[in-house]
């Protein structure tokens, strides 16, 4: 460095705070960040530096390094310096074409997952989505189109929080403008603009402004002004809390870069007292937790009723029940949707209604008699009931179970009636022996042990059917099956119909629709809504808002004192 140089000062806050002196005749952006890294102890990529709201960057070619003065730095300048995303200059178009892609099949894949859970169709998956609101009862909309526009939101903006989560923030403002229209929107709007502030993006600031205002007015409306029809329903509990923190925050940022240092004052230091608010004692958290809770269910209850302990610990038990009581609840869904999947769907492709068929059930029925009689008449309860009181209508409904059982049994084990029956064995011993279960072999060599040894006294039609080689004769198959090859003639167009109406359940068409699923994504978006509950959108780790609170309260005050 020259003696001769004339140095300045610049005044630095957000990750390090302090005067820098520096030569803008001569230093680089490079130089600068280095040094504010040095003293941050953090890497020089990860620091971005901003300088009358705006991101600084090296605009000179390949040959040209532009000095602070340059870029516009003068003596006394104040710099921001914040820990930024990782840079996405560097991705290649193949990169972005398929973060495209990957976001598209985010949206097909909820929109989707919508679809199926929210219009009573048989789930093609071993879990079911189904609405509910804080207190864990089961919420229904009005159309079958407002239930799958709630869903598809719901799943979306859970996907954008764990992009978050993972840093991804490009992505995450990309999921959050496709729920946008769909999902809690003043929640929607506090989480984009909080992505813009995790990418320092600048530019948004004016878009930003103006989602927080939508964002405020929303919540007002339902938490009424200064949160008193909150506290009135939640009887004195304060679970938006933490949401709160962040709206202020981000108020307070855009206020400071548009020039509105006092507004920025007064919400940064309402954010940081509503901060201290959720700050749980160590003593206090110790006493919750030597009662046998986690320290993140612990932390959880203090902060949603206001440190009192007594509360605290009746929050936690009731949850603790609640939370025992929803397994019991989703063992017995799975349960459901297990043996609906055996009933098959409607002729317009919907689940059989578990309900009506416990009705049917109490009143006497087989729940497999009934549950058909359901899909047939589309859920319709009297149709159904109809339908079985009719003994013509009943006794068919129970041949084509029957036969439906026996069709199952042949494709679980390789063999069917038939094919036995080409073999030389008598109808009637075949049915027998299929239903009495085994592989094709223990089922092969039970016909032929219950073959009775060939004397002067026995039929030869007693084991296996009068033949010339295999291929019994159908007469003698019907009479001592009672009926049963005639049965099955009887039944073959009906099967047809019915396995044509039984849309996913079993056989090719099962296949086909399993494909065209894209189950990596929805299992995705699946495991992500599992991991929540109704009281995890409030649950917000604060760290980096207090940080951000802090790096620019240091700004407002180095303000004032150049000021």
């Amino acid at each position: 460095m020259s003696e001769n140089s004339s140095m300045a000062k610049l005044k630095v806050a957000g990750t390090w705070g302090g005067l820098i002196e520096v030569e803008l005749e001569n230093w680089t952006l490079h130089m600068l960040r280095d040094e504010v890294a040095k003293r941050s102890g953090l890497d020089p990529d990860s620091i971005k530096l901003i300088s009358a709201g705006k991101i600084l960057k090296d605009d000179g070619d390949a040959t040209t390094t532009l000095t602070l003065a340059q870029l516009g730095i003068k003596e006394n300048s104040k710099i921001l310096s914040t820990r930024g995303a990782a840079p996405e200059e560097g991705k290649s178009i193949v990169d972005e074409e398929e973060r495209s892609r990957r976001l598209s099949r985010v949206k097909a894949a909820a929109t989707a997952l919508s679809k199926r859970h929210a219009d009573g169709s048989l789930p093609i998956e071993d879990y079911n989505i189904e609405l509910e609101d804080q207190g864990g009862h089961k919420v229904q909309f009005g159309t079958e189109t407002d239930q799958s526009a709630a869903m598809m939101g719901l799943m979306l903006h859970t996907k954008a929080k764990s992009l978050i989560e993972m840093e991804m923030y490009s992505d995450a403002v990309e999921v959050l403008a496709m729920a946008e229209f769909v999902d809690n929107l003043p929640m929607m709007e506090i989480d984009i603009v909080w992505c813009y502030f995790l990418l320092r993006d600048i530019k948004c600031l004016s878009d930003a402004g103006v989602r927080l205002e939508r964002a405020r007015k929303g919540l007002e409306r339902a938490h009424g002004k200064d949160l008193s029809r909150l506290r009135l329903l939640q009887a004195g509990q304060s679970p938006e809390m933490a949401l709160y923190v962040r709206l202020e925050l981000l108020e307070g940022v855009v206020a400071y870069h548009t020039g509105q240092c006092d507004k920025a004052l007064n919400a940064l230091k309402s954010a940081h007292a509503k901060f201290l608010q959720l700050q749980i004692p160590d003593e206090t958290l110790s006493l919750v937790m030597g009662m046998g809770f986690q320290e993140k269910d612990a932390k959880r209850a203090l902060r949603l009723n206001n440190q009192d302990v007594a509360s605290s610990v009746d929050f936690l038990i009731e949850e603790t029940a609640k939370r025992a009581h929803k397994r019991e609840e989703d063992l017995q869904r799975q349960k459901e949707i297990n043996e609906q999947k055996k009933y098959g769907v409607t002729p317009m492709k919907k689940a059989v209604d578990m309900q009506m068929l416990n009705r049917l059930n109490s009143i006497g029925y087989a729940r497999d008699l009934a549950a058909e009689s359901l899909r047939r008449n589309e859920n319709d309860f009297q149709q159904a009931l109809d339908t079985l009181t009719n003994p013509k209508v009943n006794s068919s409904i129970q041949a084509y179970i029957e036969s439906r059982k026996r069709k199952r049994q042949e494709q679980l084990v390789g063999i069917s009636v038939d094919e036995l029956v080409t073999m030389g064995f008598v109808r009637g011993r075949a049915t027998s022996a299929l239903q009495a279960g085994g592989n094709r072999e223990d089922i092969i060599q039970r016909l032929l042990q219950s073959v009775p040894e060939a004397n002067p006294a026995s039929s030869p039609n007693d084991g296996v059917a009068e033949s010339s080689g295999f291929g019994g004769r159908e007469s003698t198959s019907e009479e001592v099956d009672g009926g049963g090859a005639k049965q099955d003639s009887e039944m073959k167009d009906d099967t047809t119909d019915e396995t044509a109406n039984r849309g996913s359940t079993s056989g090719d068409d099962g296949e086909e629709e399993d494909q065209e699923r894209d189950s990596e994504i929805e299992d995705d978006i699946a495991n992500e809504i599992a991991r929540v509950d109704s009281l995890s959108a409030y649950d917000i780790n604060l760290v980096l808002e207090i940080e951000a609170i802090n790096e620019y309260l240091a700004m407002l005050d180095a303000s004032q004192e150049s000021g």
